[in-house]
């Protein structure tokens, strides 16, 4: 198995064709209208391929891109070509930037990505120290409901030179839902090439993740269901939390 997001990485956009990245795009529109400070300049965590960062740089915005995956990173800067993003190959749980910035997001549980708790605590203290007085941070993550439920699930995807196969297994103990991904790719001399993947998911909960943040300095710390601007119901399979620093 190759590590995450390598081979992945040319074939990701065709798998994830159904992603509505534009949705994403206006709910992080919707909180930065809601900030305590004018929103211009975003770094985005776990950029992947691109897609998100696209658009917000497209809609004025200057972005700083980051991710861990040089190979994703490759195929976003082709992506994002001529629109001034700046793009960061590094850890996002070691975030480095220049300067501060008016607002973070993460978006498609890159969080949930982060298994160690302790990483990921030291994520929020790095985000908190990059974003300006007033700054937001926006995020998604899965919850245990949707990682322990996905415990067994096979899943197909596939077009006219591409088959992926995954499944999903649910560890309680270890609290990480893992998934190993068969890749078939159809070469240009028509010949099938395989290879995988290994990618793993924490399943923080809420109460967690909302400590982690106030233990990093935000104040302001609320939760929202998926891309509305109210509480999440009970059993919801994917929460939006957003973190307000201080003046």
């Amino acid at each position: 198995m190759r590590d995450a997001y390598t081979v992945l990485a040319g074939c990701y956009d065709r798998l994830t064709a159904d992603v509505d990245y534009g949705k994403w795009a206006d709910y992080a529109q919707r909180h930065f209208r809601r900030a305590k400070r004018p929103i211009r300049s975003v770094v985005e965590l776990g950029c992947g391929t691109g897609s998100l960062t696209r658009l917000l740089a497209q809609r004025g915005f200057a972005v700083t891109a980051v991710d861990l995956s040089p190979d994703m990173l490759a195929v976003a800067e082709q992506k994002c070509r001529g629109l001034g993003v700046q793009f960061s190959c590094q850890d996002m749980t070691k975030l480095r930037l220049p300067g501060q910035v008016d607002a973070a997001v993460s978006g498609l549980d890159s969080v949930n990505y982060v298994v160690r708790p302790g990483g990921l605590k030291r994520m929020f203290r790095r985000v908190f120290q990059y974003l300006a007085p007033g700054g937001l941070f926006l995020f998604d993550v899965k919850t245990p409901a949707a990682l322990e439920g996905a415990d067994g699930q096979t899943c197909l995807d596939e077009d006219d030179d591409l088959y992926c196969v995954w499944r999903a297994d649910y560890y309680p103990r270890r609290r990480v839902c893992g998934y190993g991904l068969d890749l078939f790719v159809r070469a240009e001399d028509g010949r099938w090439e395989r290879d995988g993947e290994y990618h793993e998911e924490y399943a923080y909960t809420m109460d967690e993740l909302d400590g982690f943040l106030r233990e990093a300095g935000f104040r302001d710390v609320r939760q929202y269901g998926g891309w509305t601007m109210r509480a999440p119901k009970e059993g919801a399979q994917r929460v939006f939390f957003a973190a307000g620093k201080d003046l």
